[in-house]
């Protein structure tokens, strides 16, 4: 019986909404993956959400349609954000700026864990300046959400009028985002005739588990979401993740309940600090371009996609399991790794 969606997308409706994507993303099998003998019978697919063409792709498109929405309803001229070096948000966000004809300030932080040339130069950040954002990079621990503040009033003294979006767009409103792709989702596996088990999503922010745990909660659907820690600890992440969800229901739905147990965060695969490579990582991004011809990146899905893995292996899904795979772009980022893959 298809998947009663008709609550999910009035309560979606009440808020403005950009258009940034070209219209639903395609769910592909992981046909030679899934033959393997080491997957135990699991039925591995991808959600494709590195296809959306805007600015080279990736999940914060998704998040961006709602925060430009919102910019735009007041009238924003100038969208102000941060992010590490390497954001993909950063980059996309100057992206939607430019097709917009809106200014764009970018709030970069360096890594405590990266400083070669490739990492600096390379990858999102030569893309953040062909977009035209205007970038300013800190130095190592500076507090960008303060920066940001200061730069604010700068831009309002000036006669502009700056929309702010936090860390990786991950607001409530942001994470509207992935809760219409929950319901994408789900119209997808009617039309395909399955149910997927799990859903395996990177959980940086966490605007993306949260925005699809709250969006297949006010589905009813039966539909696991699973998220792997890359920035904080998996009780951290937990915490942040159970926060964000509940936010992002008040929104939509006052009235639903979510339990702490809805929360499933696995904290294996971050490694050493956020964006620090590991040998599970190098090897997942490697299998998955060797034997399916897909990129992942190698800060969120490589070890989002090195969990799923890892679970597998271990026989943690029976045979015959449908587990999907959100693919949530970043493909620049495998630029700035170079030498993590020599």
């Amino acid at each position: 019986m298809p998947h009663d969606l008709t609550h999910l997308d009035a309560a979606l409706a009440a808020y403005p909404r950009a258009t940034l994507l070209e219209g639903p993303t395609p769910i592909q099998k992981l046909s030679r993956l899934s033959q393997l003998p080491e997957m135990n019978g699991c039925n591995l697919y991808v959600k494709r959400d590195d296809l959306t063409g805007l600015g080279g792709g990736g999940n914060k498109l998704r998040k961006l349609e709602f925060l430009l929405g919102e910019a735009l309803a007041e009238g924003a001229d100038t969208l102000v954000t941060w992010g590490g070096l390497q954001s993909n948000h950063a980059r996309l966000t100057a992206a939607v700026a430019a097709r917009q004809g809106l200014a764009c300030e970018l709030i970069l932080t360096p890594s405590a864990v990266r400083g070669d040339d490739d990492f600096c130069y390379n990858g999102n950040v030569i893309l953040d300046a062909l977009f035209g954002a205007n970038i300013h990079r800190l130095a190592l621990g500076a507090a960008p959400d303060a920066y940001a503040a200061e730069l604010v009033e700068k831009l309002k003294a000036q006669g502009k009028k700056p929309f702010v979006m936090p860390l990786g767009g991950s607001s409530p409103r942001g994470s509207l985002g992935y809760t219409a792709c929950a319901g994408e989702i789900l119209r997808q596996a009617d039309d395909l005739g399955i149910r997927f088990d799990q859903i395996i999503v990177p959980n940086g922010s966490a605007g993306t588990h949260s925005g699809l745990l709250a969006g297949i909660t006010l589905a009813q659907a039966s539909t696991k979401i699973v998220g792997y820690s890359v920035l904080a600890t998996e009780e951290q992440a937990s915490a942040v993740t159970l926060e964000k969800t509940r936010q992002v229901l008040q929104l939509l739905a006052p009235s639903t309940s979510l339990a702490d147990s809805a929360i499933n965060v696995d904290g294996s695969q971050r490694g050493e600090a956020y964006g620090a490579p590991t040998e599970a990582m190098l090897e997942a991004v490697r299998l998955l371009a060797s034997h399916e011809g897909l990129l992942t990146d190698p800060v969120y899905g490589g070890k989002a996609f090195a969990g799923l893995l890892a679970a597998v292996r271990r026989g943690d899904y029976p045979a015959g399991s449908h587990v999907l795979f959100v693919m949530t772009g970043g493909l620049p980022g495998l630029f700035a790794y170079r030498s993590a893959f020599d």
